[in-house]
């Protein structure tokens, strides 16, 4: 059971302000240490660099209690919106090990902006539960989510499982999926 998900923004100090070179920057998946993913979180943003952490709340339930307990969706990632000089300093800290690359590249993978909007979005108003999908998965019809909480989510309607689901692609990493009926959309271009 899904209580509510969320992600873990922490940023930096001129978030939005419009100051500092905006356009030089780009998310890039840092890989840290297990279980490390919160504290490096912690950290950059000490140090101004914008990032993120997928997070969602889950009830645990044992035979004597349930618990609510806030879990990483992809463990040992943290995404990381930095320009060149920042992408440096983040590898300068021993719970990180690199940065991921697409094989036989040599520089890290960015992952568009567009994909990283979805991607939140849909963590912070979900009300299913999200899975990272990371087997290849048929692309599926162009969709505007216009009912329930998600509303206005871009994403592609597949199916898996025998179930609909909504899906936004992030590079390198797969799709994240949550279940979404199909009365829920409507194909891209019909109406805008």
């Amino acid at each position: 059971m899904i209580l509510r998900k969320e992600g873990t923004l922490i940023a930096g100090p001129n978030i939005g302000t419009g100051e500092g070179v905006a356009h030089s920057k780009r998310w890039y998946v840092a890989l840290v240490r297990m279980h490390h993913e919160k504290k490096v979180a912690e950290r950059l943003a000490k140090m101004g660099i914008e990032n993120f952490v997928p997070v969602q709340q889950e009830v645990h339930q044992w035979s004597d209690r349930r618990k609510v307990v806030e879990s990483v969706l992809l463990p040992m990632m943290v995404f990381v919106h930095a320009d060149p000089k920042e992408r440096k300093e983040v590898l300068s800290f021993s719970t990180v090990s690199r940065y991921m690359v697409m094989r036989g590249e040599s520089s890290p993978t960015v992952i568009p902006d567009e994909q990283m909007a979805r991607f939140r979005f849909m963590l912070d108003y979900s009300d299913e539960a999200i899975c990272m999908n990371s087997a290849p998965l048929a692309r599926g019809e162009k969709v505007r989510v216009v009912k329930g909480p998600l509303t206005g989510l871009v994403g592609e309607l597949v199916m898996v499982d025998g179930k609909s689901k909504i899906a936004v692609r992030l590079n390198m990493l797969g799709c994240a999926c949550a279940d979404m009926p199909v009365g829920y959309v409507e194909p891209v271009g019909e109406k805008n």
